[in-house]
Parts: structure tokens; C-alpha cells; sequence
């Protein structure tokens, strides 16, 4: 096996990365410049050593506590629960939420062996019981597993006075009722808003 074929070969691994994918990248390195491909593989390397998930959140970042777990600005009275640090960026990407977050680091699967035990979910109740919170926003994926987490989350915390808010799901902005699957528009009817008084 050559060199370029042991790179296309690890590059495949990436997610979302296939054979031809891997190709072109691994083609472009070629072609790329000794100082940009070496730039690439210092960080790369050095990623595992920069990068730790926050003590209170549980997100990606280089300092302990996150900037935005330190952020004097932030809503303090407003959690959104995810399943993952990325979901914190795309959160946080949309502009339209300002508070904390926690991160669960997976959602519940039984299949996959996974209880709420190996879940953040202690230390998310740790963090209620010490902190005032008025509402608690469960943005789990809009999957069997991220619905079972946040129903199991809901569950726990029915007797609380807290306002516990699902992220709502549903048609794209722009798309056709013709192209939606059974399950997105179920949800859709479900999630529905009045618009009168």
C-alpha cells in the first residue's frame, strides 16, 4: 500500500468523508504547499492536547470554565440541555439563545447500552438543585433516543416549579407539504401555534 493510499484510506474514516472525498483532499495535499500541509498536522496533533470539555457545561473549550459559562451577559436564568459539545455551537451559531447550556455527552439508547448512568444527568440535576433556573429547554435530537432522554429528563423534574420546554420540530422554512415524510409532519401537527388571541 503507498502512501497516498494509506492517506485516502484514513481520510475515508472521517465521518461524512468517503473514497472520493478522501481522494480529492488527499489530492490537494499533494498539491498544497510543505508549510500549509504541516500547519494542518500541528493542529490536528495538538487538538486532543487544547481541547477539554468545560467542568459546569461539559462543552469543548481551552478554558475551564467556558467563556460561556463566565459570560456576565448571559441569561443565568435559562438551561438548554443537549446531547452534544457541537450542538452547543450550532446553538450558539444561530443567534438565538443567550443562556447557559449542559451538555449529556449522548442520549439514552438501550440497544447501544446506554442508561441515563452514563449520561451528564446527574451532575445537570447538581446544577438545578444549586442554581435558579425558570426554565429548562430539552434540545435533544428530534430522534427515539433524544425523545426518550428528554422525556425521561421531563419525568424527573415534573414536580419542580421549573418551565420545561422542548425544542419545537416541523416543516423547513420554504418547503413543500409534498416533500415532508410522515413522521415531520406529524410533529408539525402536533408542534402547531396559535395565531389568534
Amino acid at each position: 500500500m503507498t502512501v497516498l493510499d494509506q492517506l485516502i484510506k484514513s481520510l475515508s474514516r472521517l465521518p461524512g468523508i468517503g473514497t472520493k472525498s478522501a481522494a480529492r483532499l488527499s489530492y490537494y495535499f499533494i498539491q498544497a504547499d510543505r508549510e500549509s500541509n504541516r500547519s494542518l498536522a500541528g493542529q490536528i496533533a495538538e487538538i486532543k492536547d487544547k481541547i477539554f470539555t468545560c467542568s459546569v457545561c461539559g462543552s469543548y473549550t481551552e478554558n475551564d470554565p467556558c467563556p460561556i459559562c463566565t459570560d456576565s451577559t448571559r441569561d443565568t436564568s435559562l438551561i438548554c440541555v443537549v446531547e452534544h459539545p457541537q450542538d452547543v455551537l450550532t446553538i450558539e451559531a444561530s443567534g438565538s439563545y443567550d443562556g447557559l447550556f449542559h451538555v449529556l455527552n449522548g442520549a439514552i439508547s438501550p440497544l447501544d447500552g446506554i442508561g441515563p448512568e452514563q449520561l451528564s444527568i446527574g451532575s445537570l440535576l447538581k446544577r438545578i438543585k444549586e442554581h435558579t433556573f425558570s426554565e429548562i429547554i430539552l434540545a435533544t435530537n428530534p430522534t427515539e433516543e433524544g425523545d426518550t432522554t428528554a422525556l425521561y429528563i421531563s419525568h424527573i423534574l415534573k414536580n419542580t416549579d421549573l418551565r420545561i420546554t422542548r425544542l419545537a420540530s416541523g416543516l423547513p422554512i420554504g418547503g413543500d407539504l409534498e416533500y415532508a415524510d410522515k413522521i415531520t409532519l406529524a410533529r408539525s401537527m402536533r408542534g402547531r401555534i396559535r395565531l389568534n388571541n
